[in-house]
């Protein structure tokens, strides 16, 4: 199993780190991707919303590179403003999610991304999703009809599709991604061994 994390400046942190720790605690592959966007130089050194300066695993021409010939089994967006709207501006990122969903791989977001990202894409049309409290109707008014908005909820899992509501979400929304990679033996040892609530 392998995942791709896309980040940009401005990603949230937790959104970020907490589901590539979980999914390589279950023994995914996962390929952090610095997003170019115009704060960036071009490497791999992302910085996060708050302050945190993470060194993706690969740039973005190293990802174009290793992923021209095949999908990951799981992509994933993390939230945090502009992070999220940095992502959204990189039309070959959405572009790749689309081609992911529709080879039946997972489309994974947290917080802002499932409106700010998902929806220029078309992926969330039909299905039912989650994301941080009102940014559907400021992002995501043009697929609020042809899908079905969930408040209240840390996460919904409709298909391949795997949607959050925030920050403090994310450990349910990583578990879950992990459940539906790696199985229900799996999820539960390491929900174990993390001694979570």
């Amino acid at each position: 199993m392998n995942a791709v994390v896309f980040l940009a400046d401005g990603f949230e942190e937790i959104e970020a780190l907490t589901v590539v720790d979980y999914l390589r605690r279950a023994g995914v592959s996962v390929s952090t991707v610095a997003v170019p966007c115009s704060t960036m130089n071009g490497g791999n050194v992302v910085s996060a919303a708050h302050g945190v300066n993470v060194f993706a695993d690969m740039t973005f021409g190293d990802f174009e590179k290793e992923y021209s010939a095949r999908l990951p089994d799981v992509v994933y967006v993390p939230g945090g403003m502009p992070g999220a709207l940095n992502v959204a501006s990189c039309a070959q990122v959405l572009s790749f999610i689309e081609k992911c969903f529709a080879a039946g791989k997972y489309v994974s977001a947290i917080c802002a991304a499932p409106a700010v990202v998902l929806s220029q894409t078309g992926v969330l049309r039909g299905k039912h999703w989650t994301c941080y409290p009102e940014m559907q109707n400021q992002y995501a008014k043009d697929v609020l009809a042809d899908s079905t908005h969930i408040d209240d909820v840390p996460f919904v899992s409709d298909g391949t599709l795997v949607t959050g509501r925030g920050p403090g979400c994310t450990e349910q929304l990583a578990m879950e991604l992990v459940r539906l990679l790696c199985g229900d033996e799996v999820c539960a040892k390491i929900r174990k061994a993390s001694i979570q609530r």
